[in-house]
């Protein structure tokens, strides 16, 4: 037995003995927070792909479900960061939070949002969003998986053959064609993508018709934002500058576009891909940015820094029980902590 397997067995045994109804509704859980981080929504087999990434619509709706049947207070970011601090949450709070602004959130995500009543908040990095193309590094690594199991050789591409019958494999192979596409514009990258599906069978032209891997336009975003969307920073590029001049280049381009999408200014930040360090702090601070969120698990309590908000990252391969246990704070209790010593400095 794995030590996931154990873990699920332990929070099982602990449910039917009613542990977990215990700590959901005591003060400990009252006095907690839980953000929860997704990503994409699948429009079609993206689980299967990377179920870290992307979710299946009908486990998303079961998630829900979860919340609607545990009685947990599902708050708008602002109100349960400002709530949080003022140590005035009602029981159970929980704020849900979506990274990046695919466009399969505006298509799977929101509407499923508006079916429960649920607030929530996009952190979305703007760059690709006038674009309208899928992320290349991620398109590449669909078409390989698309084709798995096969070895193909590159005529239009000259990189050699490509073996994807295995996920050791399949990694090598995008390292080779992520090489390639080193200083390429996106045209550039988009040409390329075409040549690897040529080269190794798969369909590229279908999944940009269909608008898999790609941010959501700024029409789509203003539409959301109209019907309560809130949309918050995660800077114009994905990415986050050491040097402080690029730094504040990012946050402020990034509030730009957000603004001019939405008619209201973002204050609120993710970390990319969930790295930071201590430099990151009094920057966000000069820039009046008044909460950031991580991708490390945990519960947010008044001590935690306004800054360094944790998270729980859900995605396809969370067990339901582990997720119930999440949310009631049972299994909160034998994760991991990390410390800031910890962070990348």
């Amino acid at each position: 037995m794995t030590l996931k397997q154990l873990k699920i067995s332990a929070l099982r045994f602990s449910k039917r003995l009613g542990v977990f109804n215990v700590i959901k509704n005591s003060e400990w859980r009252r006095r907690r927070l839980l953000i929860l981080c997704y990503h994409g929504v699948s429009l079609d087999d993206e689980h299967r792909w990377n179920p870290s990434l992307y979710m299946n619509p009908a486990d998303l709706h079961r998630r829900f479900e979860a919340l609607r049947e545990g009685d947990f207070q599902v708050l708008p970011l602002a109100d349960a960061v400002s709530r949080l601090y003022a140590r005035d949450l009602p029981p159970r709070s929980v704020a849900i939070t979506f990274d990046d602004g695919y466009y399969d959130f505006y298509e799977e995500g929101w509407p499923l949002l508006r079916e429960f009543g649920y607030p929530a908040t996009v952190y979305l990095t703007t760059l690709r969003c006038d674009r309208n193309l899928p992320i290349f590094n991620l398109a590449a690594s669909y078409m390989l998986w698309k084709r798995r199991g096969s070895v193909h050789e590159t005529p239009s591409l000259g990189i050699g053959p490509l073996d994807l019958r295995t996920a050791g494999s399949r990694l090598q192979a995008w390292r080779k064609v992520m090489t390639l596409a080193g200083g390429l514009n996106p045209e550039g990258k988009r040409s390329l993508a075409r040549a690897l599906a040529a080269d190794i069978g798969a369909d590229y032209d279908a999944i940009e018709a269909r608008r898999l891997l790609s941010i959501m336009t700024p029409a789509e975003v203003s539409a959301l934002a109209a019907q309560g969307l809130d949309v918050q920073l995660h800077t114009h590029r994905h990415r986050t500058p050491r040097e402080r001049a690029l730094f504040d280049d990012e946050i402020a381009r990034n509030r730009q576009r957000i603004t001019e999408m939405t008619g209201r200014i973002p204050t609120h930040f993710c970390y990319p891909s969930g790295v930071y360090d201590r430099r990151l702090l009094p920057w966000l601070s000069d820039l009046s940015v008044t909460s950031a969120t991580t991708c490390d698990s945990g519960f947010a309590t008044p001590e935690t820094h306004a800054l360094l908000l944790p998270r729980l990252v859900d995605h396809g391969g969370l067990a339901p029980v582990e997720f119930e246990g999440w949310l009631t704070g049972a299994a909160a209790l034998t994760a991991r902590k990390r410390d800031l010593k910890d962070v990348i400095a």
